[in-house]
């Protein structure tokens, strides 16, 4: 059945959240609608709007927060034929032009991933049978749309349409890193993947050069502070508890063990970062502290959500940290693959 809205991947038990967030933000863009999803499904509809394009356009992928994938949503497929799924979707794309690639995906839900293994072979059945169709290209062109095909069940899928230039370039939403053996913990891939979603290419080169400085409060044991240290950032890793040695190694890092909330730099730093575990609110007004008192240029910080409320809590701590940050920011968050119950914001 072809419909119109939008179709947005997100972190399992987060579809209420993303569901708040496009519903107040698109009735804020002059497009009401409504969300529906269940709860884990690992995905949120936006239906209900009379032009999606329009909403698509109004709602840009980098800046949804708990969006990990934003796609137009093109048809909901109910009742496929197992043994022809393929035909259903070619009559759902009639009129819709070409597209420069497809991805068959799954929802990244503990019962979306048994459909890891029916996505893989169907979209190698589905690929050549599209281009004989001429509805996808010979080669991959990145700048047509990607039809993306997701499967909700054997016989059941959404079909949307991405924009290259305004969505995920990773399947699923989820970029691929890998864990180094002498990081001194996980989290380091929280700011890997921070820096690598929340910064351009051109910002990375600009804003982290070798000699710079930075401070990381909370440091403890150094994941944060041992990531910027592999840029060659001096970091001052603030924390009363014990650093792992492979930071301490790093000549570059000097543990200052003080509380990450009292502790003020000796003269203005290039970057601040910060992952230390208290309230939003706190965290947010610390934060603005930071750049009203221009004690750094740069900052990106973590904010752990409640249980109850959460798009509520994170909409009105970073119009908080907007409130008193003292000067005009750039400022953009991203719930990350790798956070859990928080979110990833950037400043500067």
């Amino acid at each position: 059945m072809s419909t119109d809205g939008l179709l947005a991947y997100c972190r399992p038990g987060f579809e209420p959240e993303l569901a708040a967030e496009l519903g107040e933000r698109a009735a804020i863009a002059g497009f009401p609608g409504y969300a529906r999803t269940e709860r884990n499904s690992g995905y949120v509809q936006f239906l209900g709007v009379e032009d999606g394009a329009g909403l698509a356009k109004a709602l840009p992928w980098s800046t949804l927060i708990f969006a990990r994938q934003k796609l137009r949503l093109l048809a909901d497929l109910p009742g496929m034929d197992p043994k022809d799924r393929i035909a259903p979707i070619m009559d759902a794309l009639g009129g819709r032009g070409r597209h420069g690639d497809v991805w068959v995906e799954h929802p990244d839900s503990d019962e979306g991933k048994q459909l890891a293994g029916l996505a893989r072979s169907f979209g190698n059945a589905l690929r050549p049978a599209l281009r004989q169709r001429g509805l996808i290209t010979e080669k991959e062109d990145a700048r047509l749309p990607r039809l993306h095909v997701l499967m909700l069940a054997g016989d059941h899928a959404l079909l949307g349409s991405a924009d290259p230039k305004d969505a995920s370039p990773w399947p699923l939403g989820v970029p691929r890193l890998r864990a180094h053996a002498d990081a001194p913990s996980r989290s380091a891939l929280k700011l890997e993947e921070a820096l690598m979603m929340l910064l351009t290419d051109k910002e990375r080169a600009e804003f982290i050069k070798p000699g710079m400085f930075a401070a990381d409060l909370g440091a403890a044991p150094g994941g944060w502070s041992w990531v910027l240290a592999r840029q060659h950032v001096r970091v001052f890793s603030v924390d009363n508890g014990p650093m792992a040695q492979s930071a301490l190694d790093m000549p570059v890092i000097d543990h200052i063990r003080a509380d990450g909330f009292r502790w003020q730099p000796p003269k203005p730093l290039d970057w601040m970062v910060c992952d230390m575990v208290e309230s939003p609110r706190k965290v947010a007004d610390r934060m603005a502290t930071w750049f009203r008192e221009g004690w750094c240029k740069h900052a990106i910080f973590n904010l752990k959500l409640p249980m109850k409320k959460r798009w509520d809590e994170t909409r009105d701590c970073l119009q908080h940290f907007v409130d008193h940050a003292g000067r005009p920011l750039t400022l953009r968050a991203k719930q990350l693959y790798h956070d859990r119950e928080e979110i990833t914001v950037y400043a500067g």
